[in-house]
């Protein structure tokens, strides 16, 4: 009798930045990277504004290139290893708090039920991972800075950013054998419509009215999460949005990369 071909192997894909965690995971680690010398005031100023759009879900397109040309002055020189280890340091501290308990279950209920979860970001790859670390994903697609001898250069190799993380997407599945028509994507972007639209199962997450609109148009579901919760039990930290607002008028700042079809249930 012939063996019964196993079933393809499915992914749940998670943008990070307002989908997973409710801030920026760039700005999350503005204090530290000021705190160690990496980001002048002036140049935390010059991002500023564009910070406060995306955290308050006004950036568009445009916005957001003119926030990554800005960030490729910002970096230059920036010293890998020492990038690497604040991160490391201070990735509980400053990312637990602002997780979303929903997201946190709904990853939980993918890998229970057998998927690989994959954060999709377009920050970079060495903030995103210590942050898929701590959440346990299995992967990450990521956007990519050059690097010689040690220090970043200021060019961005890959910017993992619109129809980028689909590509990226399809390209994990095709090295992993991911069946992409059976597998999930979550965003809050309406530039992540590609990435919501390369699965069979794509949601929205606290979405706008343009995604709203999208989401009609290709039949993605609708979540909302709302409860930011430590990972580690703890002493409760100050809201998020005084923290945001006081690093905002304080350091503010990227330091790296912000943004960084069906109804049925999302797991």
């Amino acid at each position: 009798m012939p063996r019964k071909k196993p079933a393809p192997r499915s992914a749940a894909f998670f943008d990070l930045d307002k989908t997973i965690i409710a801030t920026s995971s760039s700005m999350a680690f503005s204090r530290p990277f000021y705190d160690g010398g990496l980001i002048t005031r002036s140049g935390a100023l010059r991002s500023a504004y564009s910070q406060f759009l995306f955290l308050v879900g006004s950036a568009d397109e445009r916005q957001t290139t003119r926030l990554r040309d800005s960030l490729s002055d910002i970096i230059k020189g920036w010293e890998v290893a020492k990038v690497k280890e604040i991160v490391k340091e201070t990735v509980h501290e400053h990312i637990d708090p602002v997780v979303f308990a929903e997201a946190v279950e709904l990853i939980k209920r993918h890998q229970a039920n057998g998927r690989d979860v994959v954060i999709v970001s377009a920050s970079v790859r060495d903030i995103v991972e210590p942050i898929a670390e701590v959440l346990g994903a299995d992967a990450v697609i990521a956007s990519e800075l050059e690097v010689k001898k040690g220090f970043y250069t200021g060019e961005i190799t890959s910017y993992a950013y619109g129809e980028a993380k689909a590509e990226g997407m399809r390209d994990l599945a095709a090295k992993r054998g991911y069946d992409l028509r059976r597998s999930y994507a979550y965003s809050d972007s309406i530039t992540d419509a590609p990435m919501l639209d390369a699965v069979g199962h794509g949601f929205t997450v606290n979405a706008d009215r343009a995604l709203r609109r999208a989401a009609m148009e290709h039949g993605w579901g609708n979540l909302h999460f709302k409860k930011p919760v430590g990972l580690h039990a703890g002493p409760p930290t100050k809201s998020l949005l005084f923290g945001v607002l006081a690093v905002a008028a304080i350091v503010t700042g990227v330091v790296l990369l912000t943004r960084g079809v069906s109804n049925s249930d999302p797991a």
